[in-house]
């Protein structure tokens, strides 16, 4: 074991066939959030871990407690088992590690398998330079780079002078779960990466999000005497107009690191559920969508917002001001996050971003909650620096370039270099 960390000689044990192995392995398990590959894919990271030679803590995450706690950040598919897993390298095991490398182990559905180019989303194929297959993009292809650039190290005999570790966590799709459990288990460190897809520039500044679901009454009336009854769906319109000027409202002036975006703070509505005949008119209408929350906003103040916007419609409509909208917020809870101005993590991964051969990264702020600020929450400076584009993610036929994840590789064992050598 050489004491003296080598840059070169970390790099040139990058070993791309291991990267695509522990890839192809992870999206086989189908690790959908909530289903048994999720769990699947915890327990192999828990041996992955241990067989690079981890201090490995690998538990059972005790839900019923968990979700009982005021800050639990919600849950979205049911969950009646979750493990969590973290790997230690290097030092004491008792010292704080300098580093964590978060990755999320869980992914989405991926629909109709039949829409896809090979009819099979959790089989990893290769073509022209790309990797595709549900999750290789979000997150697992930045999960076989943080393990590829662990792997390095070991295998090129540095010595770390300070703990590296590596968050391998569930759940983050539908709230931050796994994230969650970590931190409140008591795994911390001075400053954290998560590989979540970028295209490789720097994610800062998360702004948050929250599921919300509407409750819109009418009056049922047979449809050829429609005028006698009010419909549910009318009603919604209303609701939808208020709600489309709150969104206007709360994009002007989104801040300089959200700039980029042509809807920093999206507010979205993803499903409608009006009537259950077609020639009555509906006399309910339930609507559940997605909303985003400003960077330096709390999570009571976006909801006093929405409550409020909805509230003043309601009040202006003849039928609504009486029948008011019922306004919810189940499923996940993502408040923003952003790492400090004046960190040092922001210029060691730009540093050696641009030292794995790519352009030095642009800070910038991204329109989608993750663990970042679950992180930021507990007192860990994070920031996101992963391959593959977002515009990909969830998509069919999702992809991650080939180079993106190896020049990622390299990136993640250098900045472990810096901040644990």
């Amino acid at each position: 074991m050489t004491a003296v960390p080598d840059a070169a000689t970390v790099l040139a044990h990058l070993d791309e066939d291991a990267i695509a192995a522990d890839l192809a392995e992870l999206v086989a398990l189908a690790p959908v959030d909530g289903t048994v590959g999720e769990i699947a894919a915890s327990h192999w990271a828990a041996d992955r871990l241990a067989r690079l030679g981890a201090d490995v803590d690998h538990w059972e995450i005790d839900l019923p407690v968990l979700r009982q706690e005021p800050e639990f950040p919600g849950m979205e598919v049911e969950r009646s088992e979750a493990w969590g897993t973290v790997g230690i390298f290097g030092a004491g095991s008792g010292d704080v590690p300098a580093l964590a490398f978060n990755g999320h182990l869980d992914v989405v559905p991926a629909g109709d398998p039949f829409l896809w180019a090979d009819n099979d989303p959790f089989t990893v194929r290769q073509r022209d330079g790309r990797w595709y297959g549900r999750g290789v993009c979000d997150m697992l292809g930045g999960v076989a780079a943080l393990f590829g650039a662990v792997q390095a190290l070991r295998a090129s005999g540095v010595t770390l002078a300070r703990p590296l570790a590596i968050h391998a966590v569930i759940g983050e799709e539908d709230g931050g779960l796994g994230a969650y459990a970590t931190l409140r288990r008591g795994h911390t460190a001075d400053a954290c990466v998560i590989g979540e897809p970028t295209a490789r520039q720097v994610v800062t500044d998360n702004a948050g999000s929250l599921t919300f679901r509407l409750v819109v009454r009418g009056r049922a009336a047979h449809g050829s005497m429609r005028s006698s009854g009010i419909s549910a769906l009318d009603a919604f319109d209303t609701v939808r107009e208020a709600l489309r000027e709150l969104e206007r409202a709360r994009n002007v002036d989104p801040g300089e690191r959200f700039a980029h975006l042509v809807i920093p703070y999206p507010l979205s509505i993803g499903t409608v559920h009006a009537g259950d005949w077609a020639s009555t008119v509906p006399d309910l209408c339930i609507a559940e969508g997605r909303y985003g929350v400003r960077p330096g906003e709390s999570v009571a103040d976006a909801r006093a917002a929405l409550i409020a916007a909805v509230g003043e419609a309601s009040r202006a409509d003849l039928w609504l001001r009486d029948h008011p909208v019922e306004v919810t917020f189940p499923g996940g809870v993502f408040a923003p996050g952003r790492l400090p101005d004046d960190h040092e993590l922001l210029d060691v991964v730009c540093e050696a971003a641009a030292e794995a051969g790519a352009p030095r990264p642009v800070p910038i702020g991204a329109p989608y909650g993750s663990d970042l600020r679950l992180y930021a929450a507990a007192g860990v400076p994070t920031l996101q620096y992963g391959p593959g584009s977002i515009g990909d993610a969830h998509a069919v036929d999702e992809h991650v370039e080939i180079a993106d994840v190896m020049g990622c590789a390299r990136a993640y064992a250098l900045t472990a270099l810096r901040l644990c050598g």
